[in-house]
């Protein structure tokens, strides 16, 4: 979760909120790494989650990202979690729970219905202190 949050923190040079993802593999290695990136690129799925699946399927040349782990600074959005189950992947690890707009426990459940194909195993909280301050330090320098 760390390297998540230092990928996080790349994200308010640009304006965007510091949100931070990582592809690992089984054996830890890391895959590819985002952060949002909605305000540099005017991209409404500009989302750390989605550069970073993006990203790994280009490097493993797949979109089946079986095997593979999300890890993320904050729990993803509905469009993000649609994103994991499609590239299923078999696990997701959150640091902060959203519960305006997390799509993973919060607000909605979409990883885990099981009316879907597939569905990833939840690890949520982790760090989730450090990564919840980010965000909030982030906010309040806006206002």
């Amino acid at each position: 979760m760390g390297l998540a949050r230092a990928e996080a923190a790349l994200a308010p040079a640009h304006g965007d909120v510091p949100v931070g993802a990582l592809v690992v593999d089984a054996g830890g290695r890391v895959i590819a790494r985002a952060h949002n990136e909605r305000e540099l690129t005017g991209d409404p799925t500009g989302h750390a989650e989605v550069l970073a699946l993006r990203r790994a399927s280009e490097a493993l040349g797949s979109w089946r990202l079986e095997g593979h782990t999300l890890v993320v600074t904050l729990e993803p959005c509905t469009m993000c979690a649609g994103a994991l189950v499609l590239a299923r992947v078999d696990r997701v690890v959150i640091g902060a729970w959203d519960p305006k707009a997390g799509a993973v426990a919060s607000l909605f459940d979409v990883v885990r219905d099981p009316r879907l194909n597939h569905r990833p195993e939840v690890i949520g909280g982790i760090d989730a202190d450090a990564c919840a301050a980010q965000l909030r330090e982030f906010f309040e320098s806006r206002r």
